[in-house]
């Protein structure tokens, strides 16, 4: 590992910027892959869709209550 980090340090700077800007966007799309997996796994818990379904019930009662007064 410091053979790598004193390799970078004696790059150009624009070279330096190019490592951070690779880095950055692999992380970010680790990050995100990692959260899209977390999610599918959440939402196919019969728990979580228990709660939102219950959470949407006032929703889905103002939706009607909408629909009716414009009729």
């Amino acid at each position: 590992m410091k053979k790598i980090i004193h390799h970078i340090r004696k790059q150009p700077e624009h070279i330096k910027r190019h490592i951070l800007h690779i880095t950055i966007i692999i992380c970010a799309v680790v990050l995100f892959l990692f959260w899209i997996y977390l999610l599918g796994t959440t939402l196919t818990n019969t728990n979580t869709q228990l709660k939102i379904s219950q959470d949407l019930k006032p929703f889905f009662i103002l939706k009607d209550n909408i629909k009716q007064q414009i009729q």
